[in-house]
């Protein structure tokens, strides 16, 4: 039976300036959590802070040192083998110009970006290329099957 939206164990938060139509979202709730099962992981509590670029490049410089902008920061809160916890911060301006840089729409690339950090919590990584490969091809996966339901 899907979660309804007392008993979620996934929160979207929209932050001033990150405001944007996110449609659907219980059933974007059940698919994350069929996601995360289907990567044979365990689901605590998954917040989503939808903010702004600026938002983001302050949290990036106070906690990670780094002086640029990114689209997602996932904090995973909980230790190896416990069920996943996390913080997941999503610019939305980023994601908007990433958007029209990759020719996609607004709603696939956030969906992609949403995917993006579960598939993080679920171990997958981005920084090499080989990486990087494997977590596009995971994404595009997942993208597929939510739009294709």
């Amino acid at each position: 039976m899907p979660a309804t939206l007392t008993e979620s164990k996934i929160h979207f938060h929209f932050l001033e300036g990150g405001a944007f139509n996110l449609s659907q979202r219980l059933v974007l709730k059940s698919f994350i959590e069929r996601l995360l099962k289907r990567e044979k992981k365990r689901l605590g509590e998954l917040h989503y802070i939808f903010c702004t670029d600026d938002y983001l490049l302050g949290i990036n410089q106070q906690y990670l040192q780094h002086d640029y902008y990114t689209d997602i920061i996932t904090f995973a809160l909980s230790e190896p083998g416990e069920p996943i916890s996390a913080e997941i911060y999503i610019s939305v301006d980023r994601v908007r110009d990433n958007a029209g840089q990759f020719k996609s729409s607004l709603k696939r690339e956030m969906h992609r970006v949403i995917f993006h950090g579960a598939l993080h919590l679920c171990g997958y990584k981005d920084k090499k290329a080989q990486d990087a490969q494997l977590m596009r091809k995971m994404e595009d996966k997942y993208l597929t099957l939510y739009f294709s339901r």
